[in-house]
């Protein structure tokens, strides 16, 4: 018995132990773990034109363990349908998208693919049919968004990649693939949407559907455009938000609009039953200190939403720098090296 005894106190304290080093050995995978993303699409072509990146010691490092070093756990990724080889407003072809999450996924990073249904870009002004797919009826069509989804869904299943989340469509407000696609033919939108969802299970049945929509702060914009997407029959496992005070009217502070933020998705996840994630944010690049408070802000309204259902914060291309973009709301300063904004990720 006291054999017996001892050999139960010896299995006793090795599942201890396992269950001990399971906590503290989470990766970066888990599926569980709050989503601390980036959109770094504009990465390969920065790295191609010789943009160099910097870490906070001013080394010249990868930018995809800088990311990770300042919290960054999980990586999005545009793909358009025939692009351009435009620095700014090309590339993100499939081949691209597909290298480039085979590169994050080596580095411990999880998946978001992003497709835009388009040859550029597509947001809430933009959602122009690609080329290839003008001229064709709604059935032709249909299938040409199918068949282009499960193509690239293949590629990234046969290169080793399960993207963890999947976006169908781009800030898609008044729809997208114009004009059969526009919110003004709500019941084809959804056909639509639906053949993005059936291709994305059919290949990936594990990766999660994203239906995104700007102004996260804009409860009834929310609450139309799902009404209307769940009337209609919609697909879809996640409510995906953009929220950048940067492109309100008139500018305002993020303090001014942040609660309404945390109440849009508290209401999303009340009234459809379905998880939340801020897929895009941004701050002013000259305004660090406040883009980083925004950016605690936000990651602690996503954290407070009941019942764990909110799922992540993603930044749009924090490491654009405007010296090579142009653009005013990355983490990025002209010294090369992630400002002090991106540490609200750690």
């Amino acid at each position: 018995m006291k054999q017996k005894a001892k050999l139960w106190l010896l299995v006793a304290g090795l599942i201890s132990l396992m269950s001990c080093n399971k906590v503290e050995g989470k990766t970066d995978s888990d599926s569980s773990a709050f989503a601390k993303g980036a959109d770094i699409s504009w990465l390969p072509q920065m790295e191609k034109s010789g943009y160099i990146f910097y870490n906070d010691n001013g080394v010249k490092e990868d930018c995809i363990q800088i990311l990770k070093d300042h919290g960054i756990n999980s990586v999005r990724l545009r793909t358009w349908v025939d692009p351009s080889d435009n620095p700014h407003s090309g590339h993100c072809s499939k081949d691209e998208t597909v290298a480039m999450a085979v590169r994050a996924q080596k580095a411990g990073m999880r998946i978001m693919i992003n497709f835009h249904y388009s040859d550029t870009w597509a947001d809430p002004a933009h959602q122009t049919k690609p080329k290839a797919w003008e001229g064709l009826n709604f059935e032709q069509l249909k299938e040409a968004l199918y068949t282009y989804t499960a193509d690239v869904m293949t590629a990234l299943k046969e290169a080793g990649v399960t993207p963890e989340w999947v976006q169908v469509g781009n800030e898609i407000p008044s729809g997208m693939v114009y004009p059969e696609g526009s919110t003004d033919n709500w019941p084809q939108l959804v056909e639509l949407l639906n053949k993005g969802y059936d291709a994305v299970k059919e290949v990936s049945p594990s990766s999660q559907v994203i239906l995104h929509v700007d102004q996260g702060n804009n409860n009834e914009r929310f609450r139309w455009w799902f009404d209307n997407a769940t009337k209609y029959g919609a697909k879809y496992d996640i409510i995906g938000m953009s929220y950048y005070p940067y492109w309100l009217e008139g500018k305002p502070d993020y303090t001014l609009s942040i609660d309404d933020l945390g109440n849009n998705m508290n209401d999303m996840v009340s009234r459809f039953h379905k998880d939340v994630m801020v897929v895009e944010v941004g701050g002013e690049d000259t305004k660090v200190q406040n883009t980083y408070d925004m950016l605690k802000a936000v990651i602690s309204k996503v954290t407070e939403v009941p019942s764990n259902k909110g799922k992540g914060v993603f930044y749009w291309e924090p490491q654009g720098a405007r010296s090579w973009s142009k653009y005013a709301l990355s983490c990025w300063g002209d010294n090369g090296r992630p400002t002090q904004a991106l540490d609200a990720f750690k």
